[in-house]
């Protein structure tokens, strides 16, 4: 019975619109009082869910995030992504796809990806005339890849959730080549729906122009390279490496491209306070309901419940990314990876899949989520941004949908897609 208070009170509280942090802590409360337990374990696993030194990293990436958003990194990055793909057939598609991915790489985050490269390109390319379901489909799809980055902090919330079974390092390693195979992915279905359409290439500025928009956008690149080299030679952990990024994001924004202005590094502060503080409310929140999750077993219920469908892992893996895609609907990319990942990554375990191989399909489960009503949360943004309705932009997303799929196909299927750089390097 206390069970299924804790499921329905969730759902319950999900779909009569309660924000996910209240919805997860008003079930935990609710299964805490039928259980007639004191309501300090509330607090103590709220309290001990946050008290993790790894976390130290989460304010820190979101911080440098920030700064190279305001900071102007995101106009030398469209800059570039034209001069070196703008002349292909449907040339800003090609554009906004290689900068969303490159911009994802600094901000590590899908949602500031699309408002960066959106507010950008969007009505750049709604006036050079393409369709605007198309420009929001590009921009919404490429950003996605920012859950994949080493500046992601979603991949420091992950290693937390499957209790310490997969390192940052490793994760960080682990996503590189998915983020290179979804951009590729990305392309195709971008220069697919350009052909359909008919949308003209551009002019080739030279490799001059190239050159010289590769060199101005590529210190603000850079901060990838100082956090993998950075962790892989040693010189400093992964949560080191969050507050060197900072660093070198302030420095670079300041003295270098002196583009950061006092009440822009305020908003910056600002910005960071907030989204942190609701990082880690989830996390606490979740602590609490992690522990529900393990004392009802639900891990092994669920596990069971796949069983009696089959026993074949390419099956089990199958189902499992149906039911994290079902629930990524309805929740955001951090309360997703929190509640699922002590449910489901037992399951994949059990059937051979790695907890590294686990984290970047739950990752990009999540990601495919963000771009699926009714939350959505990067597809609003882009249709904001574009001025047009979900249901124009859901009309025409089967292509970009496709690309996407596959990618996490290839992740779920292959795993060579996912390990061979973290066991190239350990």
């Amino acid at each position: 019975m206390a069970l299924t208070i804790l499921c329905l009170s969730f759902f319950a509280a999900l779909v009569l619109g309660v924000p996910v942090v209240f919805a997860i802590g008003l079930s935990a409360v609710a299964t805490i009082l039928y259980e007639g337990l004191p309501m300090a374990v509330v607090f103590q696993k709220m309290t001990g869910g946050m008290q993790v030194f790894t976390f130290l990293a989460i304010p820190f990436f979101i911080m440098a995030g920030e700064l190279m958003l305001l900071g102007g990194i995101a106009d030398r990055i469209v800059n570039f992504a034209k001069a070196l793909v703008g002349h292909v057939r449907g040339g800003l598609g090609m554009a906004n796809v290689v900068a969303c991915t490159l911009f994802g790489g600094v901000s590590g985050s899908p949602v500031a990806d699309v408002s960066a490269m959106g507010g950008v390109l969007i009505p750049s390319m709604k006036r050079e005339g393409y369709d605007a379901d198309y420009a929001v489909n590009v921009t919404t799809h490429a950003a996605l890849v920012g859950a994949l980055m080493p500046t992601s902090h979603n991949i420091i919330i992950y290693t937390l959730a499957c209790g310490g079974l997969a390192s940052v390092t490793s994760l960080i390693l682990a996503g590189i080549v998915p983020a290179l195979i979804l951009m590729v992915c990305n392309l195709a279905a971008a220069y697919y729906v350009a052909i359909k359409r008919g949308y003209p290439s551009g002019t080739f500025p030279g490799w001059g122009a190239v050159i010289r928009t590769g060199a101005s956008s590529m210190p603000g690149l850079f901060v990838v390279v100082i956090i993998v080299v950075g962790i892989l030679s040693g010189a400093f952990t992964a949560t080191e490496s969050a507050s060197v990024a900072v660093l070198y994001a302030l420095l670079l924004t300041t003295l270098v491209y002196r583009s950061l202005t006092f009440n822009q590094f305020v908003t910056a502060l600002a910005h960071t306070v907030k989204k942190t503080g609701v990082v880690l409310a989830l996390i606490g929140i979740s602590a609490t309901f992690g522990y529900f999750i393990a004392y009802y077993q639900i891990a092994e219920l669920t596990g069971q419940a796949l069983a009696t469908l089959t026993n074949n892992p390419w099956m089990i893996f199958f189902l499992i990314n149906i039911i994290l895609f079902l629930l990524g609907t309805f929740l955001d990319m951090a309360p997703t990876i929190l509640v699922c990942t002590p449910i489901f990554l037992p399951i994949a375990m059990k059937y051979g899949m790695d907890p590294v191989q686990f984290g970047i399909m739950m990752l990009l489960n999540c990601a495919l989520g963000l771009n699926t009503p009714p939350v959505g949360t990067t597809q609003f943004i882009g249709c904001a941004i574009g001025e047009i309705s979900v249901e124009k932009v859901m009309k025409s997303i089967l292509p970009f949908y496709t690309a996407l799929a596959a990618t996490m196909f290839a992740v779920t299927f292959i795993p060579a897609v996912s390990m061979t750089l973290p066991r190239l390097f350990h």
